[in-house]
């Protein structure tokens, strides 16, 4: 069962991350943010940390990094119930996320609603999203990982009822979803650049 007291909200998709926060504050959780997310809900009244107030480091690269930083990830993938992971954890000031609710744009629908250029595609991938779900799903045990509005109600279900945890069950079914998503995901990257470097490819298909 994992307790929620710290959550990261970074989504593009912003349907129901008002009305969701506002069920998460009511468990008394910090929320940590990025960009455009943090905007919507600090104008909603909601009290957001900058990620980069969070980990000391601005956003670097056009924004290509900012999540990725060991005071994220370490707090995503340090395992509670391991000692040596709590003291490297507590060693280096790392405390422990419990939640992300992160989502990006399908690369397909980027891709074929823009008409993007080759550099624009490669820009357009996501990286730290990508490795925020997978790092949370891979410690799924401690962490909730939602990557779909679809699976707010059945989270905040989960809290009211066991007092602002969530199952063991529903963290194990959200993970799996991390990892079906990240799969089709790095498999249209794949089959994207494929084309790209064999012309004729793209006409057989």
């Amino acid at each position: 069962m994992a307790k929620i007291n710290k959550a990261l909200l970074s989504v593009s998709d912003k349907s129901g991350i008002i009305d969701f926060a506002r069920e998460l504050a009511k468990f008394n959780i910090q929320f940590i943010s990025t960009g455009g997310t943090a905007g919507i809900l600090r104008e909603n009244g909601l009290e957001i940390m900058d990620v980069s107030d969070y980990t000391g480091y601005p956003e670097m690269m056009d924004g290509r990094v900012k999540t990725l930083h060991p005071k994220i990830h370490g707090g995503l993938l340090g395992k509670r119930s391991n000692p040596e992971h709590v003291r490297e954890m507590k060693a280096h000031n790392i405390e422990n996320i419990d939640m992300i609710v992160v989502n990006v744009q399908p690369f397909d629908k980027n891709v074929l609603r823009y008409g993007f250029s080759l550099d624009e595609t490669i820009n357009s991938i996501d990286i730290g999203g990508m490795a925020l779900v997978r790092s949370a799903a891979k410690n799924f045990e401690s962490v909730t990982v939602v990557m779909d509005s679809g699976d707010y109600g059945m989270v905040i279900e989960d809290m009211r009822k066991f007092n602002g945890t969530v199952s063991r069950e529903t963290n194990l079914r959200l993970a799996i979803k991390v990892f079906e998503t990240t799969a089709r995901y790095d498999g249209l990257i794949a089959e994207y650049l494929k084309c790209k470097s064999q012309p004729g490819l793209a006409e057989r298909n």
